[in-house]
């Protein structure tokens, strides 16, 4: 479900990441190998919720690759590898039970219009994930952005680890890793860091302590 139709998505994504698309990728290309890799198995088969342009799922090494959003521009921007779902993601899937291994979604569950419509895309990860396949979240923390969160157009529902995390036990998934900052809020209208700048970054968590506003939330469907 979105607040906007797919024509606004589309005018509205234009105009935000204009200009940026190489620096994004550039900035992917060094967090999947260096971070988000370690979650993903070769053999996995992984969705990327409101992949946007697609940065994560094309890049990330796995065994099979859906992605999900509503913009109508997002396709052509996929590698054919990538099985496209152009749905609401708070009705069923178009997948089936205990299908995917991961399913990872960056700066995606703000845009969300209302609490009750992310319970059901929680409920449909649920379903969809194998006993024992993880949820990878990540967002910004309305703790840490108090005004700034409210400075893009599109977001709609605030969350911070804590609320995220309590809606996700409620739903039925054990919480494996909760960290309230991670990176820093956004990449647009900010200044364009060196790639060996994202790596130390990475590599040294007491930064994020102070640079972080987003949150990172890692959680895994029951094994039975």
């Amino acid at each position: 479900m979105s607040a906007h139709t797919s024509s606004d998505l589309r005018r509205i994504y234009q105009a935000r990441f204009s200009g940026t698309a190489a620096y994004r990728k550039k900035v992917w290309q060094i967090l999947l190998p260096h971070f988000f890799q370690r979650f993903v198995k070769p053999t996995d088969t992984v969705l990327d919720l409101g992949c946007g342009y697609g940065e994560f799922i094309n890049e990330v090494r796995c065994g099979k690759k859906f992605a999900m959003d509503l913009n109508p521009d997002t396709s052509g921007y996929l590698d054919p590898s990538v099985h496209f779902l152009e749905q609401d993601c708070s009705t069923r899937w178009q997948l089936g039970s205990n299908s995917l291994n991961v399913v990872f979604t960056s700066n995606f569950f703000e845009h969300l219009p209302e609490k009750a419509a992310l319970g059901r895309t929680l409920d449909e990860i649920f379903r969809c994930l194998v006993p024992g396949g993880h949820l990878i979240a990540m967002g910004p923390n309305v703790r840490y952005l108090p005004g700034a969160y409210w400075d893009f157009w599109d977001h709609h529902l605030p969350l911070t680890e804590a609320s995220l995390g309590e809606g996700l036990t409620n739903r039925g998934f054990e919480l494996v890793k909760c960290v309230d900052r991670f990176l820093p809020y956004t990449m647009v209208r900010k200044r364009q860091y060196p790639e060996v700048f994202l790596k130390l970054y990475l590599k040294i968590p007491f930064t994020w302590r102070l640079l972080g506003k987003q949150f990172l939330v890692l959680a895994k469907k029951p094994s039975r």
